[in-house]
């Protein structure tokens, strides 16, 4: 009877270590991948990157294509697009997937591109596609059934000329920093000469608007010459006159260049070249 009774603790006590074992997964939270050092979360994602987008013949049936995490174990599972908004102006569309790359153990530290379907209330015309946060694409000047992916002056960025957004193209073709001042432009229209500063120390407001910190700043001056994609740089140049630039590109007009004044050393500073240290010259020999 002992007997008995000592088999059936012990049949219970398995029985409650398989169901133990068996809740590797909590809804709404994904599943787990066991591994030596502790389970992986699978989380909830957007992708990294929205790269295309097409219409099917119906103008409805909507593909996008993403950056998603890739690698030799599964890295994404349960892509999908979902419209979250739709009016007279724009489309938006959000891409989601579950994914354990958040954890480098996952192995999925490598990108690959999938593409998710949606149906779209209606035949997208003049609406913005909006994916994600700031992705946009547009059928206007598209080669369907692929939408043209704008830029980030917008769908419909302004012509390369002289005007104030066509000047924001040109800082953007330098990478000029965030909150740049443009503080000096010659312009043609066919040539352009931009010179610009930006802050520099802490971040600064209120009383400490003054202060010296806040009144530190730097500066350059580029050259540029306008083509169907915008403006492109030629020559950076911080000495006054045409001289510089005129080695590089001949043909540019001596009328926006001649009365160039040299940046002001303190916008612009040189340093000297370093020094070799006693230990590279002594490993040098």
């Amino acid at each position: 009877m002992r007997s008995n009774r000592s088999v059936a603790a012990v049949l219970c006590a398995l029985a409650v270590l398989l169901l133990a074992a068996c809740g590797t997964e909590v809804a709404g939270r994904g599943s787990v991948t066991a591994t030596a050092t502790g389970p992986i979360p699978w989380t909830v994602n957007e992708p990294a990157r929205v790269t295309a987008a097409r219409l099917a013949a119906d103008h409805r049936t909507l593909s996008v294509e993403a950056d998603v995490p890739d690698g030799k174990n599964p890295c994404v599972r349960g892509l999908k697009a979902e419209v979250t908004q739709s009016d007279a102006q724009s489309v938006r569309v959000q891409l989601t997937f579950s994914t354990p790359s958040g954890d480098r153990r996952s192995g999925c530290t490598e990108e690959t591109t999938a593409t998710a379907r949606v149906r779209l209330p209606q035949a997208l015309g003049g609406q913005h596609l909006v994916v994600d946060l700031d992705t946009v694409f547009t059928t206007e000047g598209a080669k369907l059934p692929a939408l043209r992916l704008c830029g980030q002056l917008g769908c419909d960025p302004p012509a390369t000329g002289c005007s104030a957004g066509s000047y924001d193209q040109a800082l953007m073709a330098v990478g000029a920093p965030a909150h740049t001042y443009r503080d000096a432009e010659h312009c043609d229209g066919k040539w352009l000469v931009l010179d610009f500063s930006w802050r520099t120390g802490p971040v600064c407001g209120g009383d400490d608007a003054q202060a010296s910190g806040c009144a530190s700043r730097l500066g350059d001056r580029f050259f540029f010459r306008a083509t169907k994609a915008g403006w492109k740089t030629i020559a950076r140049s911080s000495a006054g006159g045409c001289t510089d630039v005129l080695k590089v590109e001949p043909a540019f007009p001596t009328a926006l260049c001649a009365s160039l004044a040299p940046l002001d050393p303190a916008l612009h500073p040189s340093y000297p070249p370093a020094s070799a240290s006693p230990t590279a010259t002594a490993t040098a020999r």
